[in-house]
């Protein structure tokens, strides 16, 4: 058997313990600083016995049982293994982004509370301090009081006024045209730009470099038209790839962390990047800012177009990262999950239009 210290770890101080953590497998233990000779020795691929010998002062039987520890935790990894393959595939891709892009990895399928348990943890937040308050002041400066905007009347503020996140729907099918419109329209390309690069895409939203490392998959359920199943889009040909048939109600469920309203809405769009595509011109880690931040334009873009179709919209970054990345056939690695969205109907829509309209 050969071993070899997995590249993923990260070493840290909590309050008194000394912590190493393999961000890849969110495996963390504390451990005595003596671990961190044994890691050292074992940069390369070795074998036990080498590691007792490198560390005369400590009993074979000791150093074997420690080696057992640090495999049985992902701190050691063994040759030949999928371990270990994943172990080399993450370093390399990653290469230029770590070890800071390890956060990514590191906040991957985390425990989410029930709504019930939230609100006890909340409530229990609220006893003990005051929240930060939601408004910056500033005082001993001048003050400058700014033009009153007086209402405007236009397309374009109606839909950004009416934005807001829905989480009750109507048990009506979206239409197949609607769809297309959302997924043409928020990730759909309009163009070309003549480049050092090439032709690059041009999309409605922004994009770091118009590198555009956004992918989606549609997770349809109440689409007119359209079978119930898991889809992936094909921006430059505007079609859909049907990935697997069948209902997807509880599927929708499970990718949100049981967050019913998920599955009552009529379809799910599932964001994910492909890192490659910014890692390959932003060699450096903050890059990985920007592919955050493109998500969050997407889906911006979505709840708008949905608004302005008169859809309901929602989003969540509270998600079964894994699991969505399995039925996706993701590695996790060159592409991973980011953002959830979905639409359905809007639950009684004359009754909040009339009211609007009172008001």
């Amino acid at each position: 058997m050969r071993i070899k210290r997995a590249r993923t770890i990260l070493v840290y101080w909590r309050n008194q313990e000394l912590v190493f953590d393999n961000y890849r497998k969110r495996i963390a233990i504390s451990a005595d600083p003596v671990t961190v000779r044994v890691l050292h020795f074992c940069d390369r691929w070795c074998k036990p016995e080498q590691v007792v010998q490198a560390l005369p002062e400590y009993s074979s039987e000791s150093i074997l049982r420690a080696l057992t520890l640090l495999l049985d935790h992902s701190l050691l990894i063994r040759k030949g293994t999928e371990d270990a393959e994943q172990d080399e595939r993450l370093a390399n891709i990653w290469s230029d982004w770590l070890p800071y892009g390890s956060f990514h990895f590191a906040t991957k399928d985390v425990n989410f509370l029930s709504q019930k348990h939230g609100r006890r943890l909340f409530e229990g937040y609220l006893r003990e301090s005051a929240q930060p308050p939601f408004f910056k002041r500033y005082s001993g400066v001048t003050h400058l009081s700014l033009p009153t905007c007086l209402p405007i009347r236009g397309e374009f503020l109606n839909v950004l006024f009416r934005r807001k996140t829905h989480r009750n729907f109507s048990k009506a099918n979206v239409s197949l045209e609607d769809v297309s419109r959302l997924l043409y329209y928020t990730w759909g390309v309009t163009g070309y730009h003549e480049t050092l690069f090439g032709q690059l895409p041009h999309k409605t939203s922004p994009s770091g470099g118009a590198r555009h490392p956004g992918e989606v998959y549609l997770l349809a359920m109440r689409v007119k038209g359209l079978p119930s199943g898991l889809y992936h889009y094909d921006p430059k040909a505007h079609r859909l790839n049907l990935l697997r048939k069948g209902q997807m109600r509880k599927k929708a469920a499970a990718y949100c962390v049981a967050q019913q309203h998920a599955s009552r809405a009529a379809a799910l769009f599932l964001m994910t990047a492909v890192f490659p595509r910014s890692m390959w011109k932003y060699r450096f880690a903050r890059a990985y800012r920007v592919v955050t931040l493109d998500a969050g334009h997407l889906c911006q873009t979505l709840c708008l177009t949905a608004t302005f179709l008169g859809l309901a919209p929602f989003c969540t970054a509270a998600l079964k990262d894994t699991l969505i990345e399995r039925d996706l056939g993701l590695d996790g690695i060159t592409e991973s999950v980011m953002y959830v969205a979905g639409v359905g109907l809007p639950l009684n829509p004359t009754k909040r239009a009339q009211k609007k309209k009172n008001t």
